[in-house]
């Protein structure tokens, strides 16, 4: 049978309160795991969704809002950016974002046209873009936001480059808007899918997955049964052997 030394107050309080804060953060863990859940259920809904006047959205940082949107103006000519070493399955390429003029408006949008696969020349990794549509049309798209652009090297890539279109391993809205010279609007058009693109559009929202926060939560309600566990072993109380107590 278990038996344990009289705690004093100072180690059942700090046990009780270690256990009880790595519980809440486990809770909360699984409250963001079923969030994003609900995320993902939505942003796969969202193509499907009734289209909004893009202007309805504009202005508000879209962060997980994912409307679908029509836009209407043009493309601005000779200027796109391709962000390198992205990957759709087990192919490596760019995703190709473009500058998007919108009708009576000053500012400019960014468009994700979608991914293409790196070209064959080991000198330059550019893949040839299809031309852009000339003239005014309208885009169907999600209003999303940036991709976090992850670990800046070597300075400001595409400030160097004179050639168009430029590449870089490193891509955010305000690094764009200065090599422009351009207000831009805070969130980004991923354009709806189509089979007859030349681009991959497999879209997903950039987040921590579900399964990780999942993960997260089982760190922390382990961290709680360790804090217990300690506080036993080092409490438990260690019998003397029968026959030393014989004797």
């Amino acid at each position: 049978m278990l038996r344990l030394r009289r705690p004093s107050w100072f180690a059942v309080l700090l046990t009780l309160a270690g256990i009880a804060f790595f519980v809440r953060l486990g809770i909360w863990q699984l409250d963001r795991a079923a969030y994003k859940e609900h995320l993902l259920a939505r942003f796969a809904h969202a193509t499907d969704a009734p289209l909004i006047p893009f202007a309805q959205v504009s202005d508000t940082a879209p962060h997980h809002a994912f409307a679908h949107i029509a836009v209407h103006g043009h493309y601005l000519p000779g200027r796109a950016y391709m962000w390198d070493d992205q990957t759709i399955g087990e192919q490596v390429g760019v995703d190709v974002y473009v500058p998007f003029v919108v009708q009576g408006h000053a500012r400019l949008v960014i468009v994700n046209l979608g991914f293409l696969p790196h070209g064959n020349s080991e000198l330059d990794r550019r893949p040839q873009m299809p031309p852009l549509p000339a003239g005014e049309l309208t885009l169907h798209g999600l209003y999303a936001s940036m991709p976090p652009p992850g670990l800046k090297l070597g300075g400001d890539q595409i400030a160097r480059q004179k050639q168009w279109p430029k590449l870089s391993t490193y891509l955010e809205l305000s690094q764009i808007s200065r090599d422009l010279d351009q207000r831009l609007y805070p969130g980004i058009v991923l354009l709806d899918p189509n089979p007859k693109s030349a681009y991959l559009r497999d879209w997903t929202p950039t987040f921590i997955p579900p399964a990780r926060h999942q993960a997260y939560a089982f760190q922390w309600f382990s961290f709680a049964a360790a804090a217990l566990v300690i506080f036993i072993v080092l409490h438990r109380r260690v019998e003397p052997p029968k026959n030393d107590r014989q004797d």
